[in-house]
């Protein structure tokens, strides 16, 4: 949790509300089919719905106010993925930034598998 304060108070935001802004902005991205969890029992990655996209986001809060955003995600085949993870970067840090005006200290993106499109 992120807590700002000035003249008329505080504000409070959750980190539900950081996984929420991330996945959907990390998932709106070309070449993203979606967010990735991997099973404690049996190691195997899987896609999420997007209702449960924020569980393949973890946001650390930090005592400067900052957060670190980690996304493990899942990629189309035979896409750039330097350029891919480049472009997410760029859209979390905005959208999470614009949304809520807290500074992001770090963005690291997992890819976790690659779906083949038939």
């Amino acid at each position: 949790m992120v807590k700002t304060t000035n003249e008329m108070g505080y504000t409070a935001i959750s980190n539900s509300v950081f996984t929420s802004l991330a996945g959907a902005a990390a998932t709106n991205c070309f070449g993203v089919k979606g967010m990735a969890m991997r099973s404690y029992s049996d190691g195997i990655v899987h896609l999420l719905k997007k209702e449960a996209m924020g569980k393949g986001v973890r946001v650390t809060a930090h005592d400067d106010n900052t957060i670190s955003i980690h996304l493990h995600i899942v990629v189309e085949y035979g896409v750039n993925i330097s350029e891919i993870t480049k472009s997410m970067i760029s859209e979390v840090r905005y959208k999470v930034h614009s949304a809520t005006g807290v500074d992001i200290s770090s963005v690291d993106v997992f890819i976790d598998s690659m779906i083949v499109n038939n």
